[in-house]
């Protein structure tokens, strides 16, 4: 067969395949734009009306940074994408003063000053923990405990450490913690704890020996969120592809809201893993056009969730309000 007559065939085959992407596409927004009006988004006033027990997912592009907030305590995980990605070639714009600003207008305590009383990194992409380096090296920020899990390059990829310079970044935001004298928590727990008004739980905290070379995204911490019969899980860049879904979905159970793994990106978000946590609401850290369409169509043609951006936000809160509600309000930055 000649290269003429392949080129023809292969022609026949892409473009309807890619507009009948496209139009699934289409299909996946409209049904997630109508999912929507179950639940108004107002803009944020920071006067307090729903409360104290709030969700900050703060708007770092397509990078992860959640303020938790319940009853005058205040914890960060991730701090989203910092000013010198060592992946990165060009120049680009980070978060740093976005994410310093945002923590010292918020996470103030009753005598002025800025508490975090921990922060966690989930793992060690920097598009999660990118500005640690700034938080933690910032005089005016007070950390109460650091949790980090060790970074293990058996479970990363080979690219990842010696391109993308991970364990590097961790070593750095350790030796900022040692030298700010923050108590570094290497053994996170996986009992449940109580913080402020919410219960806080850890999931895999111990990295399974079988996902070893799976990647970073392996070593994702996910952290689930309870007040009263309402819930929330912070996903991080727990995947099916890296074997964390199926390991936690069990684990994890019911849910009202889901922060979607890894950005929205190829291999999160699976339609099993979904049918598991049962959310109605979901949260992605990035822009609604950059999650891919399979993913778009688990959320909406399948689990039939409200799906909101925190891009096309500029940021979200999800209160928990003491009837039992769950609120959501935007335009936080």
């Amino acid at each position: 067969m000649n290269k003429k007559k392949i080129k023809k065939i292969a022609t026949w085959i892409i473009v309807p395949l890619m507009a009948a992407i496209f139009a699934l596409d289409i299909l996946t927004v409209a049904l997630s734009n109508t999912y929507c009006r179950r639940y108004s988004v107002e803009q944020e006033s920071f006067g307090g009306e729903n409360g104290d027990d709030r969700i900050h997912f703060l708007n770092t592009a397509n990078s992860d940074a959640i303020l938790i907030e319940s009853n005058g305590k205040f914890a960060l995980i991730d701090s989203g994408e910092g000013n010198s990605n060592p992946r990165r070639k060009t120049a680009y714009k980070g978060y740093e003063k976005e994410v310093l600003d945002y923590i010292k207008k918020v996470c103030v305590n009753g005598e002025g000053k800025v508490v975090l009383d921990f922060i966690l990194g989930t793992h060690c992409h920097y598009d999660h923990i990118g500005c640690f380096d700034a938080v933690v090296s910032d005089p005016q920020i007070a950390i109460g405990k650091a949790y980090f899990k060790k970074f293990d390059p058996l479970i990363a990829k080979g690219f990842e450490v010696e391109g993308w310079k991970i364990g590097e970044t961790y070593s750095q935001i350790i030796s900022d913690l040692e030298s700010r004298g923050v108590e570094i928590v290497d053994n996170l727990p996986s009992e449940p704890f109580e913080f402020g008004d919410f219960t806080l739980q850890f999931f895999n905290t111990v990295t399974p020996r079988e996902l070893e070379g799976r990647g970073e995204n392996a070593s994702s911490i996910g952290i689930k969120i309870t007040k009263g019969e309402k819930s929330a899980f912070l996903a991080a860049d727990i995947t099916k592809s890296s074997g964390l879904e199926a390991i936690l979905g069990d684990e994890i159970g019911d849910v009202d809201l889901l922060k979607i793994g890894h950005h929205g990106y190829f291999g999160s978000s699976s339609a099993s893993f979904l049918r598991k946590l049962k959310p109605e609401i979901a949260i992605v850290t990035n822009q609604l056009g950059k999650i891919y369409p399979n993913v778009k169509w688990n959320l909406t043609m399948i689990a039939k969730v409200s799906l909101y951006a925190t891009y096309d936000n500029n940021g979200i809160i999800a209160s928990f309000t003491d009837s039992g509600d769950i609120v959501l309000t935007k335009n936080i930055h």
